[in-house]
């Protein structure tokens, strides 16, 4: 099993980019790409002002991987928490991408506070909005926020192409949690995408026995990093973290899920911490990689990213 370190003391803007741009908030105000090439085709990826630098497209071969549809459905991060009491989904749940009463309107409730990029990497830092308003309940739990915007701060770096593989986005996140809210469980969910909904084969990666297994709708979370695929297998996205699964959630962390009415599939990758006398305030870090490719190519490449983390944590 991998240790996880959760608490760190520092955040990725910290981090020098290569060839960096820095971009006030009040300047962001058209969408910002940055593309790389994979197997000869480029990949496009696009943050807009609208999601408050939240990730709403990525390209390839003439194909959108994601749907950005509110400010919901993006490539982007989130957080729950229990607000000391017992823990009901998004009644306390800070969003990257902006709130539930955002819709599909032009701006967002969260707050971009910097932005960098360069031609393969990007870094922004938000303040996230509650998912939630005050007066808005999700399956009948009332909120538990008493404001629209919170003080979690999300710092996230994206990075086209790892190591050998072109096919990888890195995404980083450290999320910052303020000293002034108690929580026995905190659910960080450190990146998630949904997707358009011909990407309707759900698989999962078994890691110990090195082959493709069929994964059910269920929905919810398993412990082998999830494909999402379209029926032929041309494209497929994925997932993997070297820091799954968190420890005394050894069979949960990549989740897949289907909403036939939206026409929307969705992944994600998610890190839990319960401690009775309080998740302590600090920076909690995340790495994680989005695999690209056809069905076959992002198999390879996540049992290759296992190989190459495994090796490098015997050696340590």
């Amino acid at each position: 099993m991998r240790i996880i370190i959760f608490l760190i003391c520092f955040t990725l803007s910290g981090l020098p980019l290569h060839a960096q741009t820095n971009v006030l908030p009040a300047e962001f105000t058209t969408p910002i790409s940055i593309s790389k090439e994979v197997f000869s085709s480029p990949l496009k990826l696009t943050i807009t002002p609208r999601l408050a630098g939240a990730v709403h497209s990525i390209q390839w071969q003439g194909q959108e991987f994601i749907d950005s549809h509110d400010h919901g459905r993006q490539l982007q991060s989130a957080s729950n928490f229990d607000a000391g009491t017992k823990f009901s989904g998004e009644t306390f749940n800070p969003t990257e991408a902006g709130s539930r009463n955002d819709a599909r309107g032009a701006t967002s409730t969260s707050k971009l506070l910097h932005l960098s990029y360069s031609a393969h990497q990007l870094q922004t830092t938000s303040q996230m909005a509650f998912w939630l308003a005050p007066d808005q309940s999700s399956s009948g739990h009332p909120a538990k926020n008493k404001s629209h915007l919170s003080n979690h701060i999300l710092t996230k770096r994206i990075t086209l192409g790892f190591q050998s593989w072109p096919n990888v986005i890195r995404y980083e996140a450290t999320f910052t949690t303020p000293v002034e809210e108690f929580h026995s469980y905190a659910q960080f969910e450190a990146v998630t995408g949904y997707m358009p909904g011909r990407f309707e084969k759900f698989w999962g990666v078994n890691l110990s026995r090195q082959q493709l297994v069929a994964l059910s709708d269920g929905p919810g979370e398993q412990r082998h990093p999830v494909i999402l695929a379209t029926a032929d297998g041309k494209f497929a996205q994925g997932v993997f973290s070297p820091q799954q699964p968190s420890p005394g959630y050894e069979n949960a962390g990549y989740g897949r899920f289907r909403f036939p009415a939206a026409k929307v599939t969705k992944w994600n990758s998610v890190f839990r911490i319960r401690n009775e006398d309080g998740v302590p305030a600090g920076q909690y870090y995340f790495d994680n990689y989005v695999v690209m490719g056809n069905l076959d190519i992002v198999t390879k490449t996540i049992l290759e990213l296992d190989q190459y983390f495994s090796k490098a944590e015997q050696a340590n």
